[in-house]
């Protein structure tokens, strides 16, 4: 896979507005689009920051609100350059692992795990349940490649959302107009969870997904961005922005609101929104 495949790279950006995990929330999506579509201007791009998925009661209506939302940002400024971004968080990653999950070496721990980890929502939207999950992995390789094909089946029935799952990136780099120089350093890096200081962008692997816990303010910038920016932390802190870093998330999913926020390039932050 390459760089292009697994990452996303937004230039000649004038504002970046980032929208923090959403857990299948959509009331809460579409009041944040609200507020979001009449300050959206030109150059401005739009990244989700993971985790649309799982957890809420309306996972597949939130795919299409986004969906729908992603097309009217398109026709705003029409370009062949990309606009909006989607990012891998866990619970794609989980999601897409579900759908594999005859190849398991214990598909019944794994699934446990998942179900623990807000899946279940997921599978309701598209069907199913727990229970049959549960059912299934203990039916054996053939049942459960059949349940897996109808998941699949019931995601084709929705339009748009097989290619959402296709589209979706492990991060994201953000530059502004100009060159990077001391005034305006090399932008920002937008990421679900967090990242592993110590390893290169492209070695990264699933840290994306699951560091939260060792995110933590950076002491120095990483890979020459300005600002890394995560969209999950564990403890739902709400907008919080360190010398190298920023969460957006106050708990959607959990009880909490959902957080949009706008960055320019060089990492300063300029608006905040909540729904």
């Amino acid at each position: 896979m390459s760089d292009q495949e697994k990452f996303a790279f937004l230039t000649g950006v004038r504002r970046l507005w980032v929208v923090g995990s959403v857990h299948g929330e959509r009331a809460r999506l579409a009041a944040l689009h609200d507020v979001l579509w009449p300050k959206l201007e030109a150059g401005d791009r739009l990244v989700y920051l993971g985790n649309v998925l799982g957890r809420g009661e309306e996972v597949a209506g939130t795919l299409d609100e986004l969906l729908a939302f992603r097309c009217g940002v398109m026709a705003l400024e029409p370009a062949e350059a990309q606009h909006v971004v989607v990012l891998r968080g866990s619970q794609e990653e989980m999601w897409q692992k579900l759908l594999q999950i005859q190849f398991a070496t214990d598909p019944r721990g794994v699934l446990e795990w998942m179900l623990q980890q807000g899946l279940a929502a997921t599978l309701d939207a598209y069907g199913s349940s727990a229970a049959e999950a549960r059912q299934k992995v203990g039916g054996g390789t053939l049942g459960l490649s059949r349940w897996t094909q109808g998941l699949r089946a019931a995601m084709q029935a929705r339009p748009g959302h097989v290619a959402f799952m296709g589209g979706l990136r492990r991060a994201c780099a953000v530059t502004g107009e100009g060159p990077p120089s001391a005034e305006a350093p090399a932008g920002l890096l937008c990421v679900n969870a967090g990242l592993d200081a110590s390893r290169p962008l492209d070695s990264q692997k699933d840290s994306f997904w699951w560091s939260s816990g060792r995110f933590g303010p950076l002491e120095a910038a990483y890979a020459g961005f300005a600002r890394v920016v995560r969209g999950f932390a564990k403890d739902h802190p709400g907008l919080q922005v360190e010398a190298f870093t920023a969460t957006v998330d106050a708990g959607c999913g959990f009880g909490g609101p959902l957080l949009a926020a706008c960055f320019a390039p060089d990492g300063r932050l300029l608006d905040r929104l909540e729904a």
